[in-house]
């Protein structure tokens, strides 16, 4: 299989998984009214494998199922975390790669989400922050643990020469 077909497959692998991996959400042991979901994991790990480009794709073609079900706007927020991942996966080690795309993410989640509120649902400033702020300490909570996994996961890929095919920097 050429080299670009196996980056191809293995960016809609992630992308497919993103979604996949979207649904249902779990609950965090210590606090059961909380949900969580992994679905940056494959777009971080495609991001650092593959590039930004790829991470790209990943990131929008994996924020489909959330983007019909819940949040229109996810696909550009994920879009800019695969993106930023591949920037990243390239300077430094994929957790901190994981960890500095959320940073670059969690602003778009901020504007799309306070706008979302307070223009199309017309809600106060007051409780759209209200609301905002605890999707803002899960999503993070979500990036560190993805971002710690990406590590375990891209390592593996490494040593085992899974990855061998992909433009690894």
């Amino acid at each position: 299989m050429a080299t670009r077909t196996r980056v191809l497959a293995f960016i809609a692998l992630m992308a497919a998984l993103a979604n996949v991996l979207s649904f249902p959400p779990i609950a965090l042991p210590l606090i059961p009214e909380i949900t969580v979901h992994f679905s940056q994991l494959p777009i971080l790990i495609a991001g650092i494998l593959t590039g930004s480009v790829g991470g790209l794709i990943a990131g929008a073609i994996g924020g489909l199922y959330m983007s019909f079900t819940r949040i229109p706007f996810i696909i550009g927020g994920l879009a800019i975390l695969g993106h930023a991942a591949g920037f990243f996966g390239k300077r430094v080690r994929p957790l901190y790669a994981g960890i500095l795309a959320w940073l670059v993410q969690a602003p778009y989640v901020v504007v799309t989400d306070y706008v979302w509120l307070t223009i199309f649902l017309e809600r106060t400033s007051q409780a759209a922050w209200a609301f905002v702020t605890p999707i803002l300490i899960v999503l993070t909570i979500e990036a560190v643990i993805s971002a710690v996994l990406a590590e375990v996961v891209v390592r593996y890929l490494k040593r085992t020469r899974i990855a061998q095919q992909m433009p690894i920097a």
